[in-house]
């Protein structure tokens, strides 16, 4: 099952909840810019091998390119987080449901962006939606234990995975170039850190943007009533709309988180931030093939943190480092409580 962009427009002028799950759906995917993005591009901005509007414009193009060619050959990522909750046979109810989870996962990631810590949206958006299904359900029945596994799996290889490949990269590519002229290989170093970035561009769209539009088509189907839709396909219609309410967010909010993984946590020279990027981007691509929806915002930053204690572990800013994994602790209890409690207050308004 699939939705025209014409039918989906003629249906936003004649059914209100589509057009509150609509928004609050943009939203979300708007902070994903704000919070997410920006660590695809915050090695390249930190580098200085790209100035942020020209990264952001990148991201944008890269994030489509992510979405469009991935879910053409594996769509495996959407198909999990729709899956792994159980709103229930009542799609009126669901559809109140999701839309607390979304207003949760606003409030928790915006609260984040505010502090200038890089949250996992996708963590963000799984705790929201279980909680809510939670609440729904009055019970641990909610939740597909089947698809969430995978979620813990994601958890494991994004974080280990991550570290681990950002400190044999960077060794390897010391080890490489150890006898290289150093100013031959800054402009090598340059042009390979803007790939990248548009490698770790791509795989964003090819993760978070999946994710994400699984959660739209289920709002649209349940504001239809259609409760037991199990295959779709996503259109490329909304394949363009969440690229360019992602880089929308990013061009407005990314540059904190920018600041606080590319620059903040470790001070990264060219192939450093290259070795990060390359690392990350061999990470989601495993994971993306396997159908597991795994955090960017993990990979990236535990890539960085490979990386700079592959040189010494003084090297890595442990503070910054804290607060980061603090945050990353807290999603899922506290984002799900958000949507738990949203769902309570939602169900007993409308």
């Amino acid at each position: 099952m699939t939705v025209l962009l014409v039918d989906f427009i003629d249906q936003l002028f004649t059914n209100p909840a589509l057009v509150v799950t609509t928004i609050l759906t943009l939203g979300v995917i708007l902070v994903n810019g704000w919070t997410d993005a920006p660590n695809a591009i915050a090695t390249c901005v930190s580098t200085r091998s790209m100035g942020p509007k020209a990264a952001i414009l990148m991201a944008a193009v890269f994030n489509f390119f992510g979405v469009f060619i991935m879910t053409i050959f594996n769509a495996t990522v959407a198909q999990t987080i729709y899956n792994m909750v159980d709103f229930g046979g009542n799609s009126g109810d669901a559809l109140v449901a999701l839309c607390a989870a979304m207003f949760a996962i606003v409030l928790w990631a915006t609260a984040a962006w505010w502090f200038g810590i890089p949250t996992s949206e996708s963590h963000a958006l799984i705790a929201g939606i279980s909680g809510a299904a939670i609440a729904l359900q009055g019970g641990m029945s909610g939740i597909n234990p089947g698809e969430w596994v995978k979620v813990i799996y994601g958890l494991v290889l994004s974080t280990c995975m991550g570290f681990g490949a950002g400190w044999i990269v960077v060794k390897a590519i010391e080890k490489i170039f150890a006898r290289a002229d150093r100013r031959k290989t800054y402009f090598v170093f340059k042009n390979a850190q803007v790939a990248g970035a548009a490698g770790m561009a791509f795989m964003h769209g090819a993760q978070d943007g999946q994710k994400f539009m699984g959660v739209f088509l289920l709002g649209i189907f349940l504001s239809q009533g259609n409760s037991n839709v199990t295959e779709f396909q996503i259109p490329i219609w909304l394949m363009v709309l969440c690229s360019v309410i992602m880089a929308l967010g990013t061009s407005i909010g990314g540059y904190r988180i920018i600041k606080s993984v590319g620059m903040d946590m470790v001070k990264l020279e060219k192939h450093q931030g290259f070795s990060a990027d390359l690392a990350a981007v061999l990470c989601l691509f495993t994971a993306s093939i396997f159908g597991l929806p795994v955090s960017t915002t993990h990979t990236k930053t535990t890539s960085i943190m490979g990386v700079g204690a592959a040189k010494r572990l003084s090297s890595v800013n442990w503070g910054v480092v804290r607060e980061m994994v603090s945050a990353w602790i807290l999603t899922f209890p506290g984002c799900g409580l958000i949507g738990f409690l949203m769902t309570w207050l939602f169900m007993k308004i409308f």
